[in-house]
């Protein structure tokens, strides 16, 4: 297929900058996916009337829909731009930021706030000390691979995009770090911190705030099944309140 591809890129010098619409053609090659053509106009920082411009910042890294660092708004759809292929879209196709991150530059976001939700629910295992502690216990078969769906996530911020919940009227941490807690808590190791994993998300902005409206889990680029998750934690919350209360 040869001509040009259009896109339309919402622009922000920096963090608290006005936001404007910049249009962009550049040329067509097969298999381009939305990384190619902001890679097209780095190498060439022209607008589609040909004036100069800067290039366009975004943010990524393995090209493969692992690391989730290229998430962004294509067409209205929270996404990864490394899948998203140019001949699966209509033009011009629309770029902008997450809208839930403050945004650095351009397409890029500051995704702290997701690494600060898994330090608040303890997501890694505590290992005593850096010897050799042999094999670990064994997990279910059900419960391994219930777990290393869990395992998928790449903290790409999608899921918290989609969610209503997540918004400026509210503290709620979102799903993914829910379902992280879930994982943990399932590893036989990472039980023991179990208790204080379900205090974090017993608290402001925990389980409680969930709207339950699944949008979550239907855009999930790795199929994580958050909605499931977040249903065992409200049983296990549950339990754990409930023994909360009985031991006084």
């Amino acid at each position: 297929m040869t001509g040009l591809v259009r896109l339309e890129v919402r622009r922000q010098d920096g963090p608290g900058a006005p936001s404007r619409r910049e249009a962009f053609a550049v040329p067509r090659s097969p298999g381009m996916n939305v990384i190619s053509c902001l890679q097209a106009i780095q190498r060439s920082p022209v607008d589609a009337s040909g004036a100069a411009t800067t290039p366009v910042v975004w943010d990524c890294n393995c090209l493969e829909e692992v690391c989730g660092a290229c998430s962004m708004i294509i067409n209205g759809r929270a996404r990864q731009a490394c899948t998203a292929l140019v001949e699966q879209l209509q033009e011009p196709i629309r770029l902008e930021p997450l809208s839930k991150f403050p945004v650095i530059r351009d397409l890029w976001v500051d995704r702290t706030v997701l690494f600060e939700h898994l330090k608040r629910i303890r997501g890694w295992v505590p290992v005593d000390g850096t010897y050799d502690l042999g094999p670990g216990p064994r997990l279910a078969e059900k419960e391994r691979r219930f777990g290393y769906r869990l395992s998928r996530c790449m903290t790409c911020g999608v899921c918290l995009e989609a969610c209503p919940q997540v918004n400026g009227r509210t503290n709620f941490m979102g799903p993914a770090a829910l379902a992280q807690a879930l994982y943990f808590n399932l590893s036989p190791i990472g039980r023991m911190n179990a208790e204080e994993r379900l205090e974090a998300i017993m608290g402001d902005g925990g389980i409680t705030e969930c709207g339950n409206a699944q949008n979550c889990v239907k855009v999930c680029p790795r199929e994580v099944p958050l909605t499931t998750a977040i249903a065992r934690l409200n049983r296990d919350t549950t339990r754990h309140l409930l023994a909360r209360w009985l031991e006084g």
